[in-house]
């Protein structure tokens, strides 16, 4: 049991390394699709996922397109903030990817409109917040996929 986690452009080490320690406790396997705004070999991602991070299940793409022509008959789940469905709504399969984007503006308008039946968000229920941070979002994420497959 585990799922696919995919992480479009990821900007900061210290969310990727947190998320890679989060893939392998997990059972799930990691993709990182570039540019990322860090080097993969940064300190930063290594201490954030401590000396686990040689045992990972990762894939790197060398961008957005790659990753959806390779990938392009898998099931999939998009997050956003603009996701009209909440999280609890997925409908969880095993080895399902979890797609999230940048943290600084999300999934592309792109990839927004062209999957907005599997576009779901985590609810805020709080104005003054307009997102969550990356690796929580994830970890949210997985966990409660794993608890509905359980």
């Amino acid at each position: 049991m585990g799922f696919n986690i995919v992480l479009l452009e990821p900007e900061i080490p210290n969310n990727t390394g947190n998320i890679g320690r989060l893939s392998l406790a997990s059972g799930s396997h990691l993709h990182l699709v570039k540019p990322f705004g860090f080097e993969l070999d940064d300190k930063r991602v290594k201490r954030a996922g401590l000396d686990y991070w040689q045992y990972l299940s990762l894939t790197i793409y060398e961008n957005k397109e790659e990753f959806f022509e390779v990938n392009k008959h898998k099931k999939m789940a998009f997050l956003s903030s603009h996701g009209t469905k909440d999280h609890w709504d997925i409908d969880f399969t095993d080895d399902m990817f979890l797609v999230f984007g940048k943290e600084s503006t999300g999934l592309s308008k792109d990839i927004l409109a062209a999957n907005a039946d599997q576009l779901f968000k985590i609810p805020i229920y709080n104005e003054r917040i307009r997102s969550l941070n990356l690796a929580n979002a994830v970890g949210i994420i997985v966990y409660e996929g794993l608890r509905k497959l359980r």
